[in-house]
């Protein structure tokens, strides 16, 4: 049997809610070339010299209206995925963060530490679409530290898995008992990217954003294109829970700067839906599989206000899969078949 480990990979989180940590956080996460992707020294004087210093006091405020008496929510969420998944496994769990603790790092030396002769370490990115600010640079960074550190075990990556039946089983479940409330509309919210990485990420040059319709025609660009695979997953969903496409939507959230970014856009959404008589809403967030900073604050508050304050009846975030049973069975499932993770087609 292969000497094997099993890593999770989540986005991230300050280690505090104080400034001081949510700055060295934004300045980590921003300066990376894969989320503001423009050359290192406009890079750094935009992150560090505008928007960090304005953001950091504003963040750690939000930090603090959704942080845990346990810490990050995502982190504590994440370590109970990392001990849900480990009563199914005698090889060893860990997590690592893409940003702030505990790193790639701590992650690859815990489990060379409980497997002398350490073989194969399979990497779950809980990342269900491919971007190139989420699980790319979330990949790249783990290949890129384990190279650096010249590890002996060999890395194994479980693709985007944002069309699997397993995980398109797992998000209908986690939404369905929602439903059987009195609701005019579910909104699926997914996090939001600058238009330029749709360009940057597709591998013909000439498909995404140029054909008509270009997420619904067959083209080998999708394999890489965040937007295609969010609608991908909100039609595979909508066709499990049974519901006509009138009462679902999709938009996009977590705008950053003025530059276009995928649409609609959430926020615009939430208000602008009262009016044309959605009174009852029920938002889910598919892109994140552990409840965050963007779905408890940005979404459960923040976008709460909004469609209230627009008119709206009565507004329910529907959680994240976290550590919802067929979430923790599908990913059990996959670790087990690392090679078995292919996904059907729409």
């Amino acid at each position: 049997m292969t000497k094997k480990g099993i890593v999770l990979v989540n986005l991230g989180s300050p280690d505090s809610t104080s400034v001081k940590d949510v700055r060295k956080y934004l300045n980590e996460f921003l300066m990376d070339e894969r989320v503001i992707d423009m050359p290192y020294i406009l890079r750094m004087l935009l992150v560090r010299g505008i928007i960090v210093p304005f953001r950091a006091p504003k963040s750690a405020e939000a930090y603090r209206s959704i942080w845990w008496k346990e810490g990050s929510p995502l982190i504590v969420l994440s370590k109970q995925l990392q001990a849900a998944v480990q009563q199914n496994f005698s090889a060893p769990v860990e997590i690592a963060m893409r940003y702030g603790n505990p790193s790639p790092k701590d992650a690859y030396d815990k489990l060379m530490r409980q497997v002398p002769g350490l073989e194969e370490v399979i990497m779950l990115p809980l990342y269900p679409h491919y971007a190139m600010s989420s699980y790319e640079t979330a990949v790249v960074y783990m290949e890129e530290v384990h190279k650096k550190f010249n590890y002996p075990f060999r890395l194994t990556t479980i693709a985007p898995y944002y069309n699997n039946p397993d995980y398109i089983h797992a998000l209908a479940e986690s939404i369905k008992p929602y439903l059987q409330q009195d609701f005019d509309k579910l909104l699926f919210s997914y996090h939001g990217i600058p238009e330029r990485h749709i360009y940057k990420g597709d591998i013909t040059g000439s498909h995404c954003l140029k054909v008509n319709d270009c997420c619904h025609v067959a083209s080998p660009a999708h394999q890489k294109c965040y937007r295609h695979q969010t609608f991908v997953t909100t039609e595979l969903t909508t066709a499990a829970l049974g519901l006509s496409h009138q009462r679902v939507e999709q938009s996009f959230q977590s705008r950053l700067g003025r530059d276009p970014w995928l649409t609609p856009y959430t926020a615009k959404r939430l208000e602008e839906l009262p009016k044309e008589g959605v009174k009852k809403l029920l938002v889910a967030c598919p892109a994140f599989v552990s409840d965050c900073l963007e779905t408890l604050e940005e979404i459960a508050e923040e976008g709460k206000e909004i469609f209230l304050h627009a008119g709206g009846e009565s507004f329910t975030m529907i959680p994240c899969l976290n550590i919802h049973p067929l979430w923790v069975q599908a990913v059990t499932k996959w670790i087990k078949e690392p090679v078995s993770t292919a996904s059907v087609a729409l």
